[in-house]
């Protein structure tokens, strides 16, 4: 023990980050200083997380009943793909052919309103009318135009296409089919009515979506939020899925104390489905100055951790960032090139001749 203190006492009194510590092998040997290099940080991987398959936002719809009828015809089944547009069933109702009278019988008492509207701007520039009623004739043309407007809203409500709507205002003849399309391209995920069957305006009978991307809706414990990023990287070994956490939901499942993650699943969407359980890990992401060191190499001074670089003098304190600790092992960044030599025992040592500390 006198033999160490009196090498604490010869070494130089230094405190700064980068001030050279001389010693040498002798002194190393002495005070059971050993080295070893730094090695490249490894990505991390969580324990398995479960969660559920899911549909982002906006690329589902449910296509249902515009008008109540019968459901004569059905095109498609669950499990087929689909293109925006393509025709999915048909629904033979007799309201619709209320709402195509109503549209005609509009659209003639407009025209006829028009007429007038004409005759009576030609009457009033003569001098034969007075201005009150051209006032009165424009203001019953307008509510009839309003009233054509609203009657064409509704058809288009009730299902039919501005091509269908066009085509009854040329020929006038009414019809009680009325067939529904796609919304967008797709999966039928479910066929919730049948052929046969008497539907109410907004009765559901497909769901369609877009099954790329897929979401992740992960349930985590809370000790995850110290660990998980925006951005990092995720896994579904089972089905050699990936993706990468895009929300963390701060709010907290009181019944199981979990968080809540969500992750787009960016490749391998395809051997998933919606509503499917799986199980997932979250990787860590790591950069080329990030370092795996003994966590004996780390010492702190104050708020700040260093480690003891190797030169051919000594040590020098080198300040470092600590990401994470893992058993034995630390990861640390700083600006270190990876090819250096770091103190992992003696460090005490070191640190008690770097702060101007002797024995007696």
């Amino acid at each position: 023990m006198k033999k160490i203190s009196w090498m604490l006492l010869v070494l130089p009194l230094v405190a700064n980050a980068g001030d050279l510590i001389a010693m040498n092998p002798k002194q190393m040997q002495s005070l059971g200083i050993t080295v070893a290099p730094l090695a490249q940080a490894q990505p991390v991987m969580s324990d398995r997380l479960p969660g559920e398959i899911t549909v982002p936002v906006g690329q589902e719809r449910v296509v249902s009943a515009p008008q109540s009828g019968l459901l004569d015809v059905v095109q498609v089944a669950a499990g087929q793909n689909v293109k925006r547009g393509q025709a999915l069933a048909h629904i033979n109702s007799p309201d619709l052919v209320s709402l195509q009278r109503d549209y005609l019988q509009a659209q003639t008492q407009q025209r006829l309103a028009s007429n007038m509207l004409e005759r009576d701007r030609e009457l009033y520039k003569d001098g034969i009318i007075a201005e009150r009623r051209l006032l009165t004739t424009q203001s019953s043309h307008e509510e009839l135009a309003i009233n054509l407007a609203q009657r064409r809203q509704a058809l288009k409500l009730a299902g039919m296409s501005d091509e269908a709507i066009r085509k009854l205002e040329t020929t006038g003849t009414l019809s009680s089919g009325l067939s529904l399309s796609a919304p967008i391209d797709g999966v039928v995920l479910e066929q919730m009515a049948t052929a046969g069957q008497r539907v109410d305006p907004g009765t559901p009978i497909y769901r369609i979506a877009r099954l790329k991307p897929l979401w992740l809706e992960i349930h985590a414990p809370l000790d995850i939020l110290d660990f998980v990023r925006v951005g990092m990287h995720m896994t579904i070994p089972n089905y050699q899925a990936e993706g990468k956490i895009i929300t963390i939901l701060r709010s907290v499942n009181k019944n199981d104390q979990t968080v809540h993650l969500r992750a787009e699943i960016v490749s391998g969407a395809d051997k998933l489905s919606p509503g499917q359980f799986v199980e997932a890990a979250l990787i860590s992401d790591t950069s080329s100055n990030q370092f795996t060191v003994a966590k004996s190499a780390v010492i702190r001074s104050g708020q700040k951790s260093y480690v003891f670089v190797q030169t051919a003098k000594g040590f020098t304190a080198e300040p470092v960032t600590l990401v994470r600790e893992q058993a034995n092992n630390a990861v640390i960044k700083g600006e270190l090139t990876g090819s250096e030599k770091v103190a992992v025992s003696g460090t005490a040592a070191i640190k008690a001749a770097w702060s101007g500390i002797g024995g007696e």
